[in-house]
């Protein structure tokens, strides 16, 4: 008897798993994924935006090829229909020569030495982006405020006219950028209030590999001049200061900064056959920094949202909804196309139907983050189970801020974004190294197919995933995954309260 209740269990629960998912939407999966791991020209496409176009900053001719690039390819890729929008960008902003130097003379700790030769040697540096210019300065004296905490600035004193040396961890975690992102913003308003001349802030990746951030939110030219020193010249520094040699720089940081800029995002589509006026996004930022050729960062995305169309396409199949196809320009000054695109679309955002966003190199693609939305979690699940043969089966609530979902989260769109575990992401994160040779495209690929599966079973679903939130229930979201203090930490909180950030009041 209780062998046959388990049975009738089985055969019951196999019956609602089986209703669950119906099985068109299963043939529907398989033919999609089959015809994205099909060969194509993912590999050629990424080498040309980055070996041939490289590093992409919005302003330059670089981006304006890559813009390019991305119309002739989604035109290659068979899509209905290709635009492009143009937004602005308040400055445009590009390093000059920047050179620092630094010298160093101390007391001989130890008695029988009779003198103490002067050290001298450059520092390997480059310009925080968006940070204002220094014309050459001389002899300034380098304080060492260690981590820049409030305790640490009290204990170097005065720096008023000084070179403030900030000290980092080595990059190992998702949560270590984040803080190197979070930790900024604090240090910047202590070094202002405290008059100092300029911030070093010393590398948080080894064996002398530089890169380029911006401490700027919305394209603004920054409060204070900004450097980032190669991490093994930062800690000789900073171990000169300990042994008592005062420390003086020479440091010259001509940055251009010019006007408003025009760039554009890039935009096709899949016209949908029942629902046009209903649209599901999936994207991924054109744009890049320029000391590497962008590939991890974002290239290798770029050119998946292009595959992912093409196959698509190939399989023959037309989405109920259309889908649209973006890539979005201005990411790395703060997230500004994906913003301006947001924004420019408002009006019509009730009728978007999910955005989804990949943003993290080639690591193996583990889930989503759904932007603290429980009401999609079981449909989301079901949608994805088709691709746990790639090892993605995560659907989480987590809010995230750092990619060109952000803004459509804040006004209310349900959004999906690739966790992917580190690989070698980090380490070339927006560096010299970040370049075609470091993309896994055995992985990549299957990325195309996770990205195509999914944004075409979104706009295949009967109804739309979920409703598009009201902002007191994005609020709620956020109290709900205990996301407020990570806002506050990007200094977003106080935007969102004024009304000035996220779906309006």
């Amino acid at each position: 008897m209780r062998k046959l209740k388990v049975l009738w269990l089985s055969f019951t629960l196999s019956a609602i798993c089986f209703a669950a998912t119906p099985p068109t939407e299963t043939d529907d999966a398989a033919r999609i994924i089959q015809a994205a791991l099909q060969p194509s020209t993912l590999e050629s496409n990424l080498r040309r935006l980055t070996d041939e176009v490289g590093g992409r900053v919005p302003g330059t001719p670089a981006m304006q090829r890559a813009i390019d690039w991305g119309v002739q390819m989604f035109k290659a890729a068979g899509a209905d229909s290709v635009h492009t929008e143009e937004f602005t960008i308040p400055y445009s902003w590009s390093e000059g020569a920047t050179e620092m130097t630094v010298s160093a003379t101390g007391t001989a700790l130890d008695p029988k030495l009779a003198h103490v030769p002067k050290v001298e040697f450059r520092v390997r540096c480059v310009s925080i982006a968006w940070a204002p210019a220094l014309a050459s300065v001389k002899h300034v004296p380098v304080v060492d405020v260690g981590g820049g905490s409030p305790a640490d600035f009290a204990k170097a004193g005065d720096i008023s006219g000084k070179i403030v040396l900030v000290h980092s961890v080595v990059l190992k975690t998702w949560n270590d950028l984040f803080a190197e992102y979070a930790n900024a913003p604090p240090v910047i308003t202590a070094a202002v209030k405290g008059k100092a001349k300029a911030i070093a802030f010393m590398a948080t990746r080894e064996h002398d590999i530089l890169y380029r951030h911006t401490n700027s939110n919305e394209g603004e030219i920054d409060r204070i001049p900004q450097v980032l020193v190669a991490r093994e010249d930062g800690e000789r520094i900073s171990r000169l200061l300990a042994s008592g040699y005062p420390v003086r720089a020479n440091l010259s940081i001509p940055n251009q900064i010019g006007g408003p800029i025009q760039t554009a995002n890039v935009i096709a589509e899949i016209k949908g056959s029942e629902k046009p006026g209903e649209f599901v996004i999936l994207g991924a930022h054109l744009d890049s920094w320029e000391l590497g050729t962008g590939a991890l960062d974002n290239g290798c995305n770029a050119a998946l949202v292009v595959d992912a169309l093409r196959a698509i396409k190939a399989s023959g199949l037309q989405p109920r909804r259309s889908i649209r196809f973006i890539l979005f320009s201005g990411e790395e000054e703060g997230l500004l196309g994906s913003r301006a695109y947001s924004i420019a679309h408002r009006p019509e955002l009730d009728k978007a139907a999910g955005v989804i966003i990949w943003d993290a190199g080639t690591g193996k693609t583990t889930g989503f983050a759904d932007g603290g939305r429980n009401d999609v979690l079981n449909t989301g699940k079901r949608l994805i189970a088709p691709l746990q043969q790639f090892g993605l089966t995560e659907l989480k609530t987590d809010m995230e801020w750092g990619t060109d979902h952000f803004d459509f989260m804040m006004e209310g769109v349900p959004t999906f974004v690739a966790d992917q575990e580190e690989a070698n992401y980090l380490e070339n994160y927006h560096a010299v190294s970040d370049t075609y040779d470091k993309v896994d495209f055995t992985q990549l690929k299957k990325h195309v197919a996770e990205a195509a599966e999914f944004s075409f079973a979104l706009a295949n679903l009967p109804e739309k995933i979920g409703p598009r939130f009201t902002r007191a229930q994005i609020e709620q979201s956020m109290r709900e995954t205990n996301s407020v203090e990570m806002f506050k930490a990007f200094g977003l909180w106080d935007a969102w309260e004024r009304g000035h950030l996220g779906r309006e009041k």
